[in-house]
């Protein structure tokens, strides 16, 4: 079991499943299987890096594993069972990170509310935090109403900026 599970790291091409919020054609995969409707989804490629197996306890395995975005661990436990050839699925999930946030950070209710009460905000961050990874453009004022409307604007001279992904003030 621990050899096919580690079999899977590396990239692998990944049928989304229909309990997602994937969309196709305007509609979500998950609100259509309620519905009792199937679709047929395509496989996409997605990278497992990083799998360490935890415990082994059959017919349980217990394993850590670092995804790309857009990767199903459900999935890939089904994919694991169906290699193995007895079936698959996932027990429990604990996402420890997301992108630039780690659980070693987060903060439970109860600790937000003793912060707050004590006036300690120092856990709060300012939305630019999320976003400083993209150049900052600073539009002029009579853009203003447009961009805070959420119209389009143009801006020139993005051709050196990857994906054109821009922190907007005005």
């Amino acid at each position: 079991a621990e050899a096919c599970v580690l079999s899977f790291e590396g990239p692998q091409m990944q049928v989304p499943p229909m309990y997602s919020a994937l969309k196709v054609d305007g509609k979500k995969l998950v609100d259509l299987a309620r519905r009792g409707i199937e679709v047929e989804r395509k496989a996409r490629e997605v990278i497992f890096s990083d799998i360490e197996i935890l415990e082994t306890d059959l017919p349980r395995v217990r394993f850590r594993v670092t995804c790309s975005k857009g990767a199903y661990i459900r999935t890939l436990c089904e994919d694991i069972g169906m290699k193995l050839g007895c079936g698959g699925c996932m027990e429990s999930l604990l996402r420890t990170r997301t992108g630039r946030f780690e659980i070693s950070e987060a903060l439970t209710l109860d600790e937000i509310s003793e912060k707050v009460s004590e006036g300690d905000l120092s856990f709060v961050m300012p939305i630019d935090k999320f976003f400083d990874e993209y150049p900052k453009v600073q539009v002029p004022e009579n853009l203003d109403a447009d961009i805070r409307n959420g119209n389009r604007f143009e801006l020139r001279g993005l051709s050196d900026i990857p994906n054109k992904k821009v922190r907007v003030y005005s």
